[in-house]
């Protein structure tokens, strides 16, 4: 039987309203470096990993691949609520744990330490707490777990995988980006080209041209995204989204563009690299976060020092 979430409330901070908000979930794992942590929980078991959080419960936990994320969504709503102090359409984040609450203090307390504005901490004794995403009203969840990041796409809630790595903190403003297909767009053209190769792939694009794309896995985040960065004009906006994609500007381009256009999308850039690496142009727009469905462009943004998060 499913044990039911202890959900610690952070008074320290504005509490959202989840039925506006953008709601952001992380789990422990990705927002914060745990490696060793979680290494003692799998050699040593729960037992042992919670007598070693709780004796640390007050030395702050080091910085993980989302840490950078959250912060930049943080400098987003401050913005925000400067322009208009009533807004309601905010980022809201909470971060979801398999912890118990006992164990959990270290976690609230490291949060608190770098000032991250999290409204609640989910203590979830359970093997799925992916079931609790959509009460929470939960439109991006990000896990170092697979498994866990597997539940939430299948249960319709956007979701990616994070690895830990060291990455630099870039400056605001928040940078997000986006591949394109089976992310931000459907994957039906990617299975045309494993059906049918490069030209076949073409093809289908130029008859399909003003048909726009399916949707992907990430199109209801990057829309909300979207409507919050339109309350901003180009130049003083805390957001700046882009889309980093293998397709040829030349052949595959025209439909994407023209989907971005039918969906109301803003991009700030749009990259059609024909299947170039990504890293360098990674490198150079030092995104707070990079979404990719393929683990050779994960890797090669890890090789970079760009936060990666893959999306199954």
């Amino acid at each position: 039987m499913a044990e039911l979430e202890s959900t610690v409330i952070n008074t320290n901070v504005k509490q959202k309203d989840p039925s506006t908000a953008l709601v952001i979930a992380v789990t422990t794992r990705a927002i914060f470096n745990l490696e060793e942590e979680h290494k003692l929980y799998l050699e040593k078991g729960k037992e042992e990993y919670t007598r070693h959080q709780q004796a640390n419960q007050d030395k702050p936990l080091p910085p993980g691949t989302a840490f950078a994320f959250i912060q930049a969504v943080q400098y987003v709503n401050k913005k925000i609520l400067e322009s208009n102090p009533a807004e309601r359409d905010l980022f809201d984040i909470l971060v979801l744990s398999n912890n118990s609450p006992e164990s959990g203090v270290r976690i609230v307390n490291s949060a608190k330490h770098y000032g991250l504005e999290i409204s609640k901490f989910c203590f979830v004794s359970d093997e799925d707490s992916t079931q609790y995403l959509k009460s929470h009203g939960v439109k991006l969840f990000l896990s170092a777990d697979r498994t866990d990041v597997c539940n939430a796409l299948q249960r319709g809630v956007s979701a990616a995988l994070v690895f830990q790595q060291e990455v630099q903190a870039p400056s605001t403003p928040l940078r997000v980006v986006f591949d394109g297909d089976a992310v931000l767009f459907s994957d039906e053209t990617d299975q045309i080209f494993q059906q049918q190769g490069l030209e076949g792939a073409v093809q289908y694009e130029r008859a399909m041209e003003a048909v726009p794309i399916g949707e992907g896995p990430l199109k209801a985040f990057a829309m909300h995204l979207g409507r919050m960065r339109k309350k901003f004009g180009q130049e003083e906006s805390p957001i700046r989204t882009y889309l980093v994609t293998a397709r040829s500007g030349r052949d595959m381009g025209v439909r994407a563009i023209k989907t971005l256009r039918e969906w109301g999308l803003p991009i700030d850039e749009a990259f059609f690299m024909d299947g170039a690496p990504k890293g360098p142009i990674l490198a150079q727009i030092q995104p707070h976060i990079f979404f990719d469905d393929g683990l050779h462009n994960i890797q090669g943004a890890q090789n970079v020092g760009v936060p990666s998060a893959w999306v199954p």
